[in-house]
């Protein structure tokens, strides 16, 4: 019975600290805007007309 309730114990922390995780990674990366993309496109476009 207790090894049960350890084995349970055990998996919500891992479960618990995987959200976190991702929590923390997306936190930390900075967030992209749309006008990013669009200024790369027409960049790169301008590159292949040449």
């Amino acid at each position: 019975m207790l090894v049960r309730r350890f084995t349970i114990v055990c998996l919500l922390m891992s479960l618990f600290g995987m959200f976190f995780a991702i929590l923390v990674a997306k936190a930390g990366r900075p967030a992209r805007s749309p006008r990013m993309a669009d200024t790369c496109r027409l960049d790169c476009m301008n590159h292949f007309g040449r």
